[in-house]
């Protein structure tokens, strides 16, 4: 059973949650994901802060037969608190909360048990980390359903210009998670999603391939600088905000034609949509 809980939790892959946030974002209401991003990248620093200040051992610390190397590399770092089962429950139950349809909380909690089950299954978490994980997840996912960030005025650009200060004075041999999370904060918080997504079927497909083209070819460019660059704490900050500065600006700037400007609407649910008089 192994190759299929390792593609389980696979679901939990940072590529993963790129592709479900842009689409999202792209597809269903742009205001609703520049909020769950910010609500993402904040959890995602907890977690690591978390993790890294606890520095509690996995199942296999000390008995490295356990798990098989395919196994283990999915496992990085500390254990406490989960990030899989974490940034799983902040994401899906995140996205839950902001549409608010009982198919959505249905499909969000299959996917989060399932994801957090493989890695108890896998024996890389002990129950506690995942327990822990899951009720971090849940608070920051009822953030995401019921608050909506600022999104003009000296804020837009002060609070990004912090988060890569941050990242500027991090000391050398900081976890790299940190400049991610600090990149991820700044790029959504900075972002300003002012379009409307694609109505149509056609639409939404030539968005959904396209600007997942446009992403992963940025994502995977700035990964393929030396290592002895890319993993400099303002660098990977700059290098993950960037990203998101492409997918919610850059993106509907090509893609105009199928995701026309519109104003900013910072909701945490889309409105229902009204049929037009005949």
């Amino acid at each position: 059973m192994e190759p299929f809980w390792l593609a389980v939790t696979n679901l939990g892959r940072d590529e993963v949650f790129i592709v479900v946030l842009a689409l999202y974002t792209w597809l269903w209401n742009p205001g609703s994901g520049r909020n769950l991003g910010v609500v993402f990248a904040g959890s995602y620093l907890v977690n690591s802060a978390l993790k890294y200040g606890l520095d509690l051992p996995r199942p296999f610390t000390s008995d490295p037969g356990l798990v098989s190397d395919t196994v283990r590399a999915t496992a990085g770092g500390p254990g406490l608190p989960s990030g899989h089962a974490q940034m799983s429950a902040t994401l899906w139950a995140g996205i839950a909360a902001q549409v608010r349809r009982p198919s959505m909380w249905i499909a969000a909690a299959v996917l989060i048990a399932l994801i957090s089950l493989s890695r108890l299954v896998l024996n890389v978490h002990f129950p506690s980390d995942v327990i822990v994980g899951l009720l971090l997840g849940g608070i920051a996912a009822a953030v995401a359903g019921r608050v909506a960030f600022p999104d003009a005025g000296t804020g837009r650009w002060a609070v990004p210009v912090m988060a890569l200060l941050i990242a500027t004075v991090l000391p050398a041999g900081t976890p790299r998670e940190y400049g991610t999370g600090l990149g991820l904060f700044a790029g959504f918080w900075y972002a300003r999603p002012n379009f409307a997504p694609p109505r149509d079927l056609a639409g939404r497909l030539i968005v959904g391939v396209a600007g997942l083209l446009i992403v992963f070819t940025v994502f995977f460019g700035l990964g393929a600088l030396p290592s002895e660059v890319k993993d400099i704490g303002l660098v990977r900050a700059l290098r993950y905000a960037g990203l998101v500065v492409v997918a919610v600006e850059v993106v509907p700037a090509i893609l105009r034609r199928w995701m026309p400007r519109t104003t900013l609407t910072a909701l945490t649910h889309p409105q229902p949509e009204t049929v037009p008089p005949r």
